[in-house]
């Protein structure tokens, strides 16, 4: 048992930690008020019925007090006519009659009450809905600009980190721009040290022996030459 009921406290808040991260604030702050709107709208169905009811009541009772005159008026004229009988029977009639608007002037007064009580609470309700509706289109607006503000910064970080990538990459080109500098230089003095030779088609040490034979034979036959017009 302590084994599921720890896999069972596991489950729960993992299932949490879902549910959190899938709730959208602003939804549940919409549905929330539906649900209150429908709530409004059932205690205003209330109103309307009690008072439905209480008119047909009010038009049974104005029925029964026509029927009421009615009968007063023949329990009237049959006592004119001498039939006391019938006038006997007309205000027995009569009697039943003012029962039944005593019964109806007492549910009309209940519904009376009922429907003050319901319009009241259809105000308070109303209230509420009001103030919430208020403070929900707030709340909602401050989670979309603390949302917005969270996108930005991510976008700010990732552009932090992209920039961060390239500076890395510059610094990087950078130093091996200087190694090949410095390698291409170090090459290029022990080429003429003599240290490395060089296969890029240059003169051998045989041609520049012949090269140097052949100045030397110019510069003596020049030579001869000035001096033979230096004698003349």
């Amino acid at each position: 048992m302590g084994l599921l009921n720890r896999m069972g406290t596991v489950v729960k808040a993992k299932m949490n930690k879902l549910v959190d991260k899938m709730e959208d604030p602003r939804e549940t702050l919409d549905y929330s008020y539906k649900k209150q709107l429908e709530l409004l709208q059932d205690v205003k169905r209330g109103v309307a019925e009690v008072t439905t009811s209480k008119k047909r009541l009010e038009l049974q009772k104005a029925k029964l007090n026509l029927n009421i005159d009615k009968l007063t008026g023949q329990a009237r004229d049959a006592v004119k006519a001498g039939r006391e009988d019938l006038a006997r029977l007309a205000l027995e009639r009569k009697n039943g009659l003012i029962s039944q608007v005593q019964s109806l002037d007492q549910q009309i007064d209940d519904l009376n009450k009922e429907q003050e009580k319901l319009q009241a609470t259809e105000r308070r309700l109303s209230a509420k809905v009001e103030s919430f509706r208020t403070k929900k289109e707030t709340i909602k607006a401050q989670y979309s600009a603390a949302e917005a503000q969270v996108k930005i910064t991510e976008s700010v970080t990732g552009i932090s980190e992209e920039m961060a990538d390239v500076g890395m990459a510059v610094q990087r080109a950078e130093e091996k721009t200087e190694d090949m500098k410095a390698r291409s230089a170090a090459l290029d003095e022990l080429l003429e040290a003599g240290t490395l030779e060089d296969f890029t088609g240059g003169e051998d040490d045989i041609e520049k022996e012949l090269a140097k034979i052949s100045a030397t034979s110019n510069i003596e036959s020049e030579l001869e030459s000035l001096k033979e017009e230096a004698g003349k």
